[in-house]
């Protein structure tokens, strides 16, 4: 872990750097800066473009009743490819493309997914899921007795009718605190 952190924060920035300052030396400076700037734009456009576009996705599937796990970690990518694209450089930029497009972002969601499936088989990861927490919580309460449950109805309606009254503190000579 420490040599995937010490590549990314110290190996990458010098050689983006080094690319940046090649770049710069073969076109100038300012269209440098310029594609730079446009590099992020654009891919600040396309992640927020391809992100509704998951989003609407994961929203169809749940309304089928179906788990979005291919678009939940599509949607992590995204986030990804739109911090690489806002990270000035053209390596980043390239890795932050590579990510928007949906052929290699789908071939990277299988490959999480196999994984996800290979550590959970062999027990180096754990998940918890709970389809129906609501009905959990009824059964504890009826072990407990009906006067704890939260969840219980009450049909009691208690109807009462209100007057408002104002007061005139000029009026009557009197001070309201």
């Amino acid at each position: 872990m420490f040599r995937v952190l010490f590549l990314l924060f110290i190996i990458m920035p010098i050689i983006e750097i080094m690319v940046l300052m090649n770049v710069g030396a073969l076109i100038g400076a300012l269209p440098t800066i310029v594609l730079v700037i446009v590099t992020a734009w654009l891919g600040a456009k396309m992640v927020r473009q391809q992100g509704l576009a998951t989003y609407q996705s994961v929203q169809h599937k749940l309304a089928q009743g179906q788990m979005p796990s291919d678009e939940i970690i599509a949607a992590l990518l995204l986030l990804v490819a739109g911090v690489l694209l806002l990270t000035p450089g053209f390596i980043t930029d390239g890795f932050g493309l590579a990510l928007l497009w949906p052929v290699s972002r789908g071939a990277i969601v299988k490959l999480v997914q196999q994984q996800l499936a290979k550590s959970q088989k062999n027990g180096s990861a754990f998940f918890y899921t709970n389809v129906n927490q609501q009905q959990d919580f009824q059964d504890f309460y009826q072990q407990q007795g009906s006067q704890a449950n939260p969840f219980q109805q009450n049909d009691d309606v208690i109807d009462i009718e209100a007057d408002s009254k104002t007061i005139d503190a000029d009026k009557n000579n009197k001070r309201i605190e």
